[in-house]
């Protein structure tokens, strides 16, 4: 068994730090978005949409990456893992630089300083081996690095990397969707939260 799992919005959630930058540059009234998808809505309403949400993805992936907040549920999934002596693999869709981000952090050193912070790769933390994470700068290499890394299973919060031409047959694929609002493509389970993905994966066997 080796589980592969993605990064943005399956391990790492930034629905709080989209609301505060978003209404930190007057997109969205204060408390009137509370997840992401609710401020990615009201900021493409407004002129100029598309660039002021890019903007504010490169700024929350980059420069407030560390108030980021792990994914309810998760680290006890990498706890179950590191007790079985299952190996974890994490593999992004991550580009370099962020869109229209002036002061070019870099996202993946944002990513990787996030994580360290957090204990992923700490023997007293998730014990996650560092080498088994990737960033990937398509869609296409990040399929193609799942196949080659040799996943049996792999969790992502969207449909389209499944359906990625190239996405590997025979592993177990699985939609991280809290929210209950996806349709999963054919021959992936849906789960909407890690519980129940960690039941889908070891079987409930606690």
């Amino acid at each position: 068994m080796f589980i592969g799992i993605d990064f943005d919005n399956t391990i790492a959630c930034y629905d709080e730090l989209f609301a505060v930058a978003a209404a930190d540059h007057g997109h969205v009234p204060p408390g009137t978005a509370s997840t992401k998808s609710q401020v990615k809505q009201a900021v493409l309403r407004n002129p100029d949409g598309e660039r002021h949400w890019m903007t504010l993805q490169g700024e929350v992936y980059g420069a407030r990456m560390a108030g980021a907040s792990m994914m309810p549920g998760l680290g006890d999934f990498l706890t179950a893992c590191k007790e079985r002596g299952v190996p974890v693999a994490i593999i992004s869709h991550k580009t370099i630089y962020g869109h229209h981000d002036p002061r070019r952090v870099n996202l993946r050193d944002a990513a990787r300083g996030w994580m360290h912070d957090q204990g992923f790769f700490d023997g007293d933390g998730f014990g996650i081996d560092e080498r088994h994470l990737y960033f990937e700068s398509t869609r296409e290499e990040k399929v193609h690095r799942i196949g080659r890394v040799g996943c049996t299973h792999f969790i992502d919060d969207l449909p389209e990397v499944f359906e990625e031409p190239g996405f590997p047959d025979g592993l177990d694929a699985i939609l991280y969707d809290p929210a209950g609002s996806l349709s999963p493509p054919a021959g992936v389970r849906s789960s909407a939260d890690w519980r129940s993905i960690q039941n889908m994966v070891f079987g409930g066997d606690d």
